[in-house]
């Protein structure tokens, strides 16, 4: 049997957030998610999944035609799909840092250069049920994030929506001890550019004073909600 990968597209672009923003960058993104966060930038991998199946052979050599010097393998929740673990050991094979954007609420024993960390918190919870108990339940896995961060380099995202969610990313951070505060980034919740350019301002204020890293949203900012971007 083939072992194969349920992909919703591949694309160029830019790295849009965290250390390598403005990297340009190659994108596998995997559907299928176990959360449905409602600020989902990307409906069609978790509410509403889409894709095709193709073996992770064709897609490393579909990869190896772009041209772009990383490659970002992100979802939905990429480390839901099993063959995750050979598509990236064939990746790594290209020579080519490659980064891995997850949840953190699943290991699996990837090839990464650096794993991109985006734990959810509480102002993820959709309203609608079933999802809503669902999502709550395995959105926090500090364990697991725990695992990731000590086998990986890695980085920590947050998502704020409101100033007030800073405290819990201090306490979120303050149960993940020992790490490097620089390591953890804070970007605002959105999908369009108005709306990223508003947080902002104040975003960066807040990571400035607690001691955090302020990361850009750069495909928001020239694309807002475009697919393949």
């Amino acid at each position: 049997m083939e072992m194969t990968v349920k992909i919703a597209e591949v694309f160029d672009s830019i790295q849009g957030e965290g250390q390598f923003a403005g990297t340009p960058s190659s994108f596998i993104r995997l559907t299928g998610c176990n959360l449905r966060c409602w600020f989902c930038d990307t409906p069609y991998t978790s509410w509403q999944p889409e894709g095709f199946q193709q073996t992770w052979q064709e897609l490393v050599d579909r990869v190896a035609d772009y041209s772009s010097s990383h490659i970002v393998v992100t979802g939905g929740e990429p480390l839901l799909q099993p063959d995750i673990v050979p598509l990236t050991a064939g990746l790594k094979a290209l020579n080519r840092p490659i980064t891995i954007e997850t949840a953190g609420t699943l290991f699996r024993p990837v090839h990464a250069d650096l794993m991109s960390i985006s734990p959810k918190l509480a102002n993820s919870t959709p309203d609608t049920q079933p999802w809503k108990h669902r999502h709550d339940v395995l959105r926090n896995q500090p364990h697991i994030v725990r695992q990731l961060m000590d086998a990986y380099p890695y980085q920590l995202k947050f998502v704020i929506d409101e100033p007030g969610d800073i405290d819990e990313v201090e306490d979120y951070v303050a149960g993940l001890q020992p790490l490097d505060p620089g390591n953890v980034w804070l970007m605002a919740q959105a999908r369009q550019p108005e709306e990223l350019a508003e947080k902002s301002g104040w975003l960066q204020q807040l990571a400035r004073h607690r001691g955090f890293r302020f990361s850009p949203r750069l495909h928001v900012e020239q694309f807002g909600n475009a697919r393949g971007k």
